[in-house]
């Protein structure tokens, strides 16, 4: 009996491991109909289209300019140097978070989504908030032109933003709720996670690598 318990007992860490581990992927190198991922830091693998990793990432197609991988039931699109976290960890008090990893400028770019529909950030410091251009929020189904107008004065010149309140915005396995959002008028190349997001979790960078942790 006590040989069963310990049998079980080992069974139940080793589940709870395995489903609490995040499953970090990154393209690293873009054929016509092969690419080239990283999965969890580990040693590089090319994967032709259709082909399915052990850890369950397909490829469903690439070209020199971007990869569609199918990750848990989702096609994800991403480009050279970029990566996605497919899930998080939880701390010992249960929080949960997300690892990035940095393309080769430095920059960490994930795909995590807005109010339910995938979108690709940029983590940027510099940014107040969650920053994104009026096309981008037309896609994600933001009724941004009821949103608090004002002006933000750029590079370009000055040019007319609206104020919003997100739903929901998750990056790996962190939901938060209630985001403040800025959407820009005209085209933005990505959307700029901004401190309403950062400054709701705990931010540990060690080298190319960046964790962000859930603070409440």
């Amino acid at each position: 009996m006590k040989k069963q318990h310990s049998s079980l007992a080992f069974l139940i860490v080793l589940l709870f491991s395995a489903s609490a581990h995040a499953t970090n992927v990154s393209v690293v190198g873009l054929f016509s109909g092969k690419a080239i991922v990283t999965i969890n830091g580990g040693k590089q693998k090319l994967l032709r289209a259709g082909e399915k990793t052990p850890e369950g990432i397909k490829l469903i197609s690439a070209d020199s300019n971007q990869a569609v991988l199918e990750i848990d039931g989702k096609q994800l699109t991403l480009g050279m140097g970029q990566g996605v976290s497919t899930g998080g960890v939880q701390d010992s008090d249960g929080k949960a978070s997300a690892t990035l990893t940095a393309d080769a400028q430095g920059h960490f770019i994930v795909t995590g989504s807005i109010n339910g529909s995938p979108t690709r950030f940029l983590v940027d410091t510099g940014a107040s908030a969650i920053s994104m251009g009026s096309t981008e929020a037309k896609r994600l189904g933001i009724s941004y032109l009821s949103g608090q107008k004002a002006l933000s004065s750029t590079a370009n010149g000055v040019t007319r933003v609206y104020r919003v309140s997100l739903n929901s915005v998750k990056v790996g396995d962190i939901s938060l709720n209630g985001v403040e959002g800025i959407v820009h008028e005209g085209p933005l190349p990505i959307v700029l996670l901004g401190m309403s997001f950062l400054n709701r979790v705990n931010m540990k960078r060690e080298g190319d690598r960046m964790e962000l942790t859930k603070r409440f």
